[in-house]
């Protein structure tokens, strides 16, 4: 059957996805995608009228699961603990589904050539920032964490788990469980962050 536009741009984009892992973001052209799919160049052209447009396509197509994850996330406990938790799984998860999703925040396609798609991805970073500081600043506020934990701060220090992990992950082939080691890491940093007079009351 022949596939729906939508359906076309759907593989299209999980195609690049792909190639973007196994080639790397800079070396990935169009000729490779379309090769990958079974059309010629002017095939993928006939719906991202150019390389730019296709990368803003894949950045909107993780934004959006992004935001999806995070209201999941967010619905799924009832502290802002869990919620923490939950949040950054949901981050590790797109990662694990996605393992070009590390090697796309440090191309030079981001950094340099396409301002738009850098733009989505530090408007990602900074809601998620202020989605953590909001957390951190529920725990403070319920006594649970350290009162002079600047909220702000500890959202920079859970994102920058996040990107560190990520990265390990990346450049050591993947060769351990990223999720379970997400969880045990982020459970140390969160035992920095309690209320020392709350971790005496339940010890």
């Amino acid at each position: 059957m022949r596939k729906s536009a939508q359906e076309r741009k759907a593989e299209i984009l999980a195609t690049a996805l792909r190639l973007a892992d196994e080639l790397g973001p800079d070396r990935l052209t169009t000729a490779a995608i379309a090769e990958a799919v079974g059309l010629t160049q002017p095939g993928i052209f006939r719906h991202f009228p150019t390389k730019q447009a296709l990368w803003q396509a894949v950045a909107a197509d993780i934004s959006g699961r992004l935001k999806v994850a995070w209201d999941e996330a967010l619905a799924s406990c009832a502290t802002p603990e869990g919620r923490i938790a939950a949040l950054v799984q949901a981050q590790l998860n797109l990662i694990e589904a996605n393992p070009a999703i590390p090697a796309i925040l440090f191309s030079r396609e981001l950094r340099v050539e396409n301002d738009a798609l850098r733009q989505v991805f530090v408007g990602l970073m900074t809601a998620f920032h202020g989605i953590l500081a909001g957390e951190l600043a529920r725990a403070r506020e319920a006594g649970t964490i350290r009162p002079d934990l600047d909220p702000a701060d500890g959202a920079v220090l859970l994102i920058s788990l996040i990107q560190g992990l990520a990265m390990r992950w990346s450049l050591g082939a993947r060769g351990f469980a990223l999720r379970p080691e997400g969880a045990r890491l982020l459970a140390v940093q969160m035992a920095l962050f309690v209320n020392s007079a709350t971790e005496g009351k339940q010890s």
